[in-house]
């Protein structure tokens, strides 16, 4: 009986031995939950502002911006490849290169109608013809105005006058010295009928008028590609066309060399 009774508590014992047995599993759970929270806070401690700047930094280095190929790395993949002795193919080194900004190519253009504009002036002062010749810089070019009367065309004709070979040739020249600028070349005239010319109308007469100044800078050296000839007839006065002197003024040639680098 008594080696039952030491049975049965030796039992007893190994029993309660077993039910505490969960207290391990607890304290590994509690020490999973406790690192749960320390990850979950650190998240949330996350500098936002220092994230994106991050996230922005590395979408530009692979964008190709920054980096010689990075687009080509991006593609590829940065598979073997795409590169050869640690350099990407299609790229022998890293040279930064800066682009010319819009505002220094206008000033680069500025400069250049500028020059052209002088060495015109210059041209006119020398055949004593400056009260024939204007020229100014506007928004849209170089334009430069030649007053016809007396100068380049007879009245209802469209070849150009003796006297005004010398000014075409010099003004000629110095476009063709240019070089790079397109030019457009409009004839102008007074609301006057045309009765008794071979031109039906004023439209007739100054496309005519203004394909004449187009032949005759060809012979000096300006490239046919570059030229435009446009007639406006009447419908641009920089005068009244009430007087004659108004109408004079009206009668003229304008050769405007368009900007190219154009600001926004």
């Amino acid at each position: 009986m008594a080696r039952s009774r030491r049975h049965k508590g030796g039992h007893d014992d190994h029993e309660e031995h077993v039910d505490e047995a969960w207290l391990v599993s607890y304290a590994d759970m509690m020490t999973l939950l406790v690192a749960l929270f320390m990850v979950l806070f650190s998240i949330s401690s996350v500098n936002v502002s220092k994230f994106e700047s991050l996230q922005r930094s590395l979408q530009a280095a692979f964008s190709g911006k920054i980096f010689p190929g990075g687009q080509a790395l991006q593609n590829s993949g940065g598979d073997d490849k795409s590169t050869q002795n640690g350099t990407a193919q299609g790229v022998t080194s890293f040279v930064p290169v800066t682009p010319r900004s819009g505002r220094e190519s206008r000033s680069k253009e500025q400069r250049e109608l500028e020059e052209v504009r002088r060495r015109i002036d210059a041209a006119a002062r020398s055949l004593g013809l400056s009260h024939k010749v204007k020229t100014r810089i506007t928004a849209d070019g170089l334009r430069i105005r030649v007053l016809t009367d007396d100068l380049l065309f007879a009245s209802g004709q469209a070849t150009p006058a003796p006297q005004s070979l010398p000014l075409l040739g010099r003004i000629g020249q110095i476009l063709a010295r240019e070089g790079r600028h397109p030019i457009v070349i409009e004839g102008h005239t007074d609301p006057v009928p045309t009765a008794g010319t071979r031109f039906a109308s004023n439209w007739e007469l100054s496309t005519a008028r203004a394909t004449s100044i187009v032949k005759a800078f060809s012979v000096t050296g300006v490239g046919q590609r570059r030229m435009t000839a446009a007639g406006r007839a009447y419908l641009d006065p920089v005068a009244t066309n009430d007087t004659s002197a108004g109408r004079s003024l009206n009668r003229r040639v304008e050769i405007l060399m368009p900007r190219m680098a154009r600001s926004k």
